[in-house]
Parts: C-alpha cells; sequence; structure tokens
C-alpha cells in the first residue's frame, strides 16, 4: 500500500516527454481532464482570492522570504479560523467543520 501522505501529484498538463521521466520518479499525474475547470475551480478560487486579499494590496520590495512566509502563513490561519463565508451559513470554514463534528 502507497503511503499517500509522501505521494507528490504533478499537474497533468504536461510536456509528453515527461511523462516516463515521472513515471520513474514514483510520482502520481494529477487525472483531472484537460481544460475542465471545475475539476481544479477550488484551487484556482482560494488563489484568486489570496491574490487579491493579500498580494496585490501590497508592496512586497522590501519584503524578506521569511516575512513573506510568516504573512502568508497568518493569511492562511485567519482564513481558515476567521474569515466568515456566506455558503458556509456565515461561518469560518473551521467553524463550519466543528458545526459538523469534524473538529475537536
Amino acid at each position: 500500500m502507497t503511503d499517500l501522505s509522501c505521494t507528490l501529484i504533478v499537474e497533468r498538463t504536461i510536456a509528453g516527454c515527461w511523462v516516463s521521466r515521472i513515471a520513474n520518479a514514483k510520482l502520481v499525474r494529477s487525472m483531472s481532464r484537460k481544460g475542465y475547470s471545475p475539476d481544479n475551480s477550488a484551487c484556482k478560487g482560494f488563489f484568486g482570492r489570496l491574490k487579491n486579499e493579500l498580494f496585490y494590496p501590497r508592496n512586497w520590495k522590501s519584503t524578506t522570504i521569511e516575512q513573506f512566509v510568516s504573512i502568508l502563513d497568518a493569511h492562511i490561519r485567519w482564513y481558515n479560523e476567521k474569515r466568515i463565508k456566506i455558503s458556509l451559513g456565515a461561518l469560518s470554514p473551521v467553524e463550519y467543520r466543528k458545526s459538523l463534528g469534524f473538529v475537536a
């Protein structure tokens, strides 16, 4: 049985010459359908909001990598723990999971 927590998934839209290299490296190719955006719409939506809420409003010229990682970590924590989503009944994702009994 494969330990999926250690499996790297590679985007499907890659050049054919890389397919054998991916197989030899024991990587898993993404099997979402090419050109079918609902397969990855959640990821695209998240990264679009991340750019609009975090990246575009700031000037990053004097930001170090360490500062960037800290800012990004804080934003993702806020996004999951505090930011409300109307589609989740005006709850944050963590509050919503708690309401379903998935989080202690």
